[in-house]
C-alpha cells in the first residue's frame, strides 16, 4: 500500500459514492420478519413451530460417533458460551436434552456449509468440522441477542472461500493480543483468512535465526507465531504470511547494511534505493531464499505464502545490471523486466518445492505487465488485484491465474487516509466487482476479499482505535463475501443488526461480568509532562484518543483509586510512542505499601493486555522504571479488570 493506493482511495472516499457504472446486482433481501438476525445473514431459513430456550442447565453435546473430530470445537464453543453467559457451560456426549446444543458431522453440505435445526434443542451438522463450527457461530450470535430462538431450519454456506482481514504490521506493530482478538472476532463473523504483512518500510516483524540482524525491536517471536497459528486453528482462521520482496525491503536492507552487506539496487549513476533489493546480487538471492525457507514451516495452517512483489522498479532502463542479469540467465532477447519475472518464478519454485512445507504462492498484481518481457509469471501463482495495471482481472484469469479481489475501493483502510465506504460496499458492491468497474466471467476463479489495513502513517491512530474502527467494515465485508440474501436493503438499516450481534464474547469488555474498574476513577501520577495538558485522568477517561504523559525521567508512576478493594485479574495498557521497557503493576490497600503482581524488563509498547494476574487492593499503579525512548511515559489508556 503506497502513495498511489492512498491518493486514489482518498479521492474515491471523498466522492462519497461510486460512479453509477459500478452499481451491480446483489442478492435479494430476506423477509426480515421471518429470518433470524445474523451477520452474515443465513442463506436460507425455513420457519418451524415453537422455540428453543437456553437455560442455566443447557450444555454443548457431542455426537459420540464424532467425538475425536468435534471435541476441540465443542470446548471452544463452550468457552465462548461461558463468557457470554457468565457461567461455566458443560460439554457432554450423548443425546441432547431440551435446551442443549448438539454438534454432529455428516450430510452433503459444501465444505464450509452447515445445517442448523432449532427445536426444543438445537442440532448443528456440517460435512466438515469447519462447516459445523460456522454453525456454532450462528448459534452464538443468536444467543447474544436472546436466550430464546424461534424454531426453524437454517441451511448455510459461503459464496466466497476467502473472507477476512489483512494487517500491515510491517509499518505499525500490532501486538499479539490485538491479533488474537481479531482472530476471534473474525471467526464470530465466519471470516477465515488473516493476512499478516510482516515486513515493510519501518519494520521486519519476525524473529530470525538465519538473519537476526534484520529483526526489528518490536517483533513476533516464533513462539508468538505458533500461539497465533494455534488460536487460528482453534477458530478455523488461516494465518497467511507476507514478507514483501523485492520492493519494500527497507528494513531488510537496513539490517544487512548494519553488518556490511549492501544489497540495495543502485541506478547507473550510483544512487541507491532504500526500498529495492538488487536481484542481480547472488548474496541478495541467498538472503531471500533463507527467509522464505526459514518461515514456510512456521505458518502451519496456511496453504499460502505471499511474496508481495508489488511496486518494484518503474524505470528498468535506469538499472543496466538487471538487463545484464536477464540476458545472462534468460537469453539474449531478454529484457530487464525479465529479471523481475524470473525472480517471481524462482520464488514460486522455492515455495512450492520446500521439502517440509510446500505452499501455493500469491502476489499483488501491479508488477505484471503485458509484452514487457520474454517471461511471464507462473500460472499457478494466485494474483491479488488491487491496482489497475496492464492486465485486467479477466485477463489474469485467462492467463491461468486464480485471483482475489483486493481493490482499494471498498476494501482499503489507510492510516491517515481513506477508509472503506461501508454504505457503498453494502448497497452497491459485490466481490466480483473489481477496481474501475472490472468484472469477470467466472466467479469461481475469484477466491474472495479482505479488509486491508495499510499503515502508511503509523502515528495517525492507535491500534485500539483501529480495532474499534474495523468493527463495521468487517461485518459489512462478511455479509458481502458470504453472499447470502440481505436482511435489509439499506446500510442504515443494517447497522442496528450489526450492533445487535455485537462482538465475540471474548472481546475485551464484552463479557457481562467484565467492567473496567479504573474507568472514571480518581487517577494521579508522579508527574505531568512539562507545560502540557496530558493529565493522569486522561488515561482512565474511556477515550482512546486522550492520554497521560510524564516528565522525561525515571522512575514514574500512574495510580488509580478503585474506590473499594478488588481482586485484579487483568490490566490493559495502551501505550503511546513513549512506552516503558521496564515496569511493574502494583496493588495496595493504603497507597503506601505496594505488592507487585506483574513485572517486566522487556516491554514492547503498543497495547499490552496482561491477563492471569492475581492481586488484591483498593489502589493500583503502573510503576515505570526504564523508559524505552528519550521521552517520558505516555498511556492512552490504563484499564483494570477483576472482581
Amino acid at each position: 500500500m503506497r502513495a498511489l493506493r492512498f491518493l486514489v482511495a482518498a479521492s474515491l472516499a471523498a466522492a462519497g459514492t461510486a460512479p453509477a457504472t459500478l452499481l451491480m446486482a446483489t442478492p435479494a433481501a430476506h423477509a426480515a420478519s421471518t429470518t433470524p438476525q445474523t451477520v452474515p445473514a443465513l442463506q436460507s431459513w425455513s420457519p418451524g413451530t415453537g422455540s428453543f430456550a437456553w437455560t442455566p442447565a443447557s450444555r454443548v453435546v457431542i455426537d459420540p460417533a464424532y467425538s475425536d473430530q468435534l471435541s476441540g470445537d465443542a470446548n471452544t464453543f463452550a468457552t465462548d458460551l461461558s463468557a457470554l453467559e457468565g457461567r461455566t457451560v458443560a460439554v457432554a456426549q450423548g443425546t441432547p436434552n431440551p435446551g442443549d446444543i448438539a454438534l454432529t458431522l455428516g450430510g452433503s453440505q459444501p465444505t464450509e456449509g452447515y445445517t442448523m435445526t432449532v427445536g426444543d434443542s438445537i442440532s448443528i451438522q456440517g460435512s466438515t468440522t469447519t462447516g459445523e463450527f460456522w454453525g456454532t457461530r450462528t448459534a452464538l450470535q443468536l444467543l447474544h441477542q436472546s436466550p430464546t430462538i424461534t424454531a426453524g431450519t437454517a441451511t448455510d454456506a459461503p459464496a466466497k472461500s476467502e473472507r477476512g482481514l489483512m494487517v500491515d504490521t510491517g509499518r505499525n506493530f500490532f501486538p499479539v493480543g490485538w491479533i488474537e482478538n481479531q482472530i476471534r472476532d473474525m471467526s464470530y463473523l465466519k471470516m477465515n483468512y488473516l493476512h499478516l504483512h510482516l515486513s515493510d518500510t519501518y519494520g521486519f516483524r519476525l524473529e530470525s535465526d538465519t538473519h537476526p540482524e534484520i529483526t526489528s525491536a518490536q517483533h513476533y517471536s516464533k513462539q508468538d507465531i505458533a500461539d497465533i497459528v494455534a488460536l487460528g486453528n482453534q477458530y478455523h482462521v488461516m494465518i497467511v504470511p507476507e514478507i514483501d520482496m523485492p520492493g519494500h525491503t527497507d528494513a531488510i536492507l537496513s539490517g544487512e547494511l548494519s553488518i556490511g552487506n549492501d544489497y540495495r539496487l543502485k541506478d547507473s549513476s550510483g544512487n541507491a534505493s532504500s526500498s529495492y533489493i538488487d536481484l542481480s546480487i547472488p548474496g541478495a538471492r541467498t538472503l531471500m531464499s533463507d527467509l522464505i525457507n526459514e518461515y514456510l514451516p512456521l505458518f502451519t495452517n496456511s496453504p499460502y505464502w505471499h511474496l508481495g512483489a508489488d511496486e518494484y522498479v518503474t524505470d528498468y532502463s535506469a538499472y543496466p545490471q538487471l538487463l545484464a542479469y536477464a540476458q545472462q540467465n534468460y537469453g539474449p532477447n531478454a529484457t530487464a523486466k525479465d529479471t523481475y519475472y524470473g525472480f517471481v518464478n524462482w520464488a514460486d519454485s522455492l515455495v512450492r518445492g520446500n521439502p517440509t512445507a510446500p505452499k501455493t504462492m500469491r502476489m499483488w498484481n501491479d508488477g505484471i505487465g503485458s509484452g514487457d518481457g520474454t517471461i511471464t509469471p507462473n500460472a499457478d501463482i494466485i494474483v491479488e488485484f488491487w491496482a489497475n495495471g496492464a492486465l485486467t482481472p479477466q485477463q489474469l484469469i485467462d492467463a491461468g491465474h486464480t485471483v482475489a479481489n483486493a481493490s482499494w475501493t471498498p476494501t482499503y483502510y489507510v492510516y491517515g487516509g481513506a477508509k472503506p465506504n461501508t454504505t457503498w460496499m453494502y448497497q452497491s458492491w459485490n466481490p466480483d466487482l473489481f477496481e474501475s468497474t472490472h468484472t469477470i466471467d467466472n466467479p469461481a476463479a475469484n477466491l474472495g476479499s479482505l479488509i486491508h489495513v495499510w499503515c502508511d502513517n503509523p502515528s495517525a491512530e492507535t491500534v485500539d482505535q483501529t480495532a474499534e474502527n474495523l468493527k463495521y467494515p468487517l461485518r459489512d465485508l462478511a455479509q458481502m463475501t458470504w453472499g447470502s440474501p440481505k436482511l435489509t436493503t439499506t446500510y442504515a438499516d443494517f447497522v442496528p443488526i450489526m450492533d445487535a450481534i455485537g462482538r465475540d464474547p471474548l472481546w475485551p469488555g464484552s463479557q457481562p461480568q467484565s467492567h473496567d474498574l479504573a474507568l472514571g476513577q480518581p487517577t494521579t501520577a508522579s508527574s505531568v509532562e512539562n507545560g502540557t495538558s496530558f493529565t493522569p485522568d486522561l488515561a482512565t477517561d474511556g477515550n482512546p484518543a486522550t492520554r497521560w504523559s510524564s516528565d522525561y525521567s525515571d522512575p514514574q508512576w500512574l495510580q488509580v483509586d478503585l474506590g473499594t478493594t478488588h481482586t485484579v485479574t487483568e490490566v490493559k495498557l495502551s501505550w503511546e510512542t513513549a512506552y516503558a521497557s521496564a515496569f511493574q503493576i502494583q496493588v495496595s490497600d493504603d497507597a503506601t505499601t505496594w505488592t507487585t503482581i506483574y513485572s517486566t524488563t522487556t516491554g514492547t509498547g503498543g497495547t499490552q493486555d496482561l491477563t492471569g494476574l492475581n492481586g488484591t487492593g483498593r489502589y493500583i499503579r503502573m510503576y515505570g522504571t526504564t523508559r524505552a525512548t528519550q521521552w517520558g511515559y505516555s498511556l492512552w489508556s490504563f484499564e483494570v479488570y477483576g472482581t
